[in-house]
């Protein structure tokens, strides 16, 4: 029902926006949107900062009037993502507080065990310290030594052994630094958790290399919002599209068909893309502005898209794609 509401609510913005005249002045500083020329300005900025970032023209039929042809929209290429976003989430138990409101009440994710106290502290009070398991071995060590416990306590009260005599006996050559190794004793095999034979373990196969998912990141410029916005493809380690519910596993799951949905690229043609709805793009960015205003700063427009890639990564926050200036807002 979700997606069915997401292309009726897409096709009717894309009516609205061929219907929306192109933005000619600025209102960056009181809106926090941006006219076509202020959106290749900052992208202009972002290529020369961060050259993964390129323009391209896309396809020829969906060129857009108020951009340059050669500069239609952004994109950067192979952006690696190592894990899902549900590894991200904290994992346990769930109790349920209050349910006084209509909200469903909020719920504590730490318990604590009948005598008070929580797994993680028995955990804790668990731990002990083992006995090394490294021991210093030398070409010498597995002949016999001498004599131990009484006997030598009884060597220490004999008279001192004259140098030369200890020498000839050659007992200076026993244990030579340069050639002592250290060895490690070898553990006793432990049977796997269920944990881990459940998890199906690369290792396990012989296969320990990580499989990573890459993505291609498009940033266009909406007519109708006035703001750039965020379109992202995936990829597996076979370079084969994923699927959109494999995407959906890169995107916060508070984020996931609702303000990051499936629709058609502006400048592509072919099948549909996931993109960053940019309802909330301008007021973001109001905010931003006025924060640094506020600290007697201010804020470039060249600066939209390295600010607008920093807010956008908290939908996408396993998409390392984020290497760009730093931005202080005090």
């Amino acid at each position: 029902m979700q997606s069915v509401l997401n292309t009726v609510k897409g096709t009717a913005l894309n009516v609205a926006e061929y219907l929306t005249p192109v933005l000619k002045e600025s209102k960056f500083r009181e809106t926090g949107v941006l006219t076509p020329e202020e959106f290749v300005a900052a992208g202009d900025h972002l290529v020369h900062h961060c050259p993964t970032w390129q323009w391209a023209a896309g396809d020829e039929t969906k060129t857009k009037p108020y951009l340059p042809k050669d500069k239609q929209f952004l994109i950067t290429r192979n952006v690696p993502c190592y894990r899902r976003c549900k590894q991200m989430e904290y994992v346990g138990e769930e109790t349920l507080v209050e349910e006084e409101s209509g909200d469903g009440g909020w719920v504590e994710t730490h318990q604590l065990n009948d005598d008070g106290t929580t797994q993680l502290e028995d955990k804790i009070c668990e731990l002990t310290m083992e006995e090394t398991k490294e021991e210093m071995h030398t070409p010498d060590s597995d002949k016999s030594a001498p004599g131990s416990g009484a006997g030598a306590e009884d060597e220490d009260d004999d008279e001192a052994i004259d140098m030369d005599d200890f020498e000839e006996s050659g007992m200076l050559e026993l244990v030579d630094p340069a050639v002592a190794t250290t060895i490690r004793k070898p553990e006793p095999e432990a049977k796997a958790s269920p944990v881990a034979a459940a998890s199906g373990v690369a290792e396990a196969s012989g296969d320990s290399v990580l499989h990573t998912r890459t993505y291609d990141l498009h940033i266009s410029y909406d007519k109708y919002y006035q703001t750039p916005r965020l379109w992202v493809v995936g990829y597996d380690e076979q370079r084969k599209p994923l699927t959109v519910e494999q995407m959906y596993e890169d995107v916060s799951q508070d984020h996931a068909k609702k303000t990051v949905t499936m629709e058609s690229h502006p400048h592509l043609p072919g099948p549909n893309m996931a993109s960053v709805h940019p309802c909330r793009h301008a007021d973001i960015m109001k905010k931003i502005i006025q924060t640094v205003e506020e600290g007697g700063g201010q804020l470039g427009v060249h600066l939209y898209l390295i600010i607008f890639l920093k807010f956008v990564q908290t939908v996408i926050p396993t998409i390392e794609y984020d290497f760009t200036q730093n931005f202080n807002m005090s």
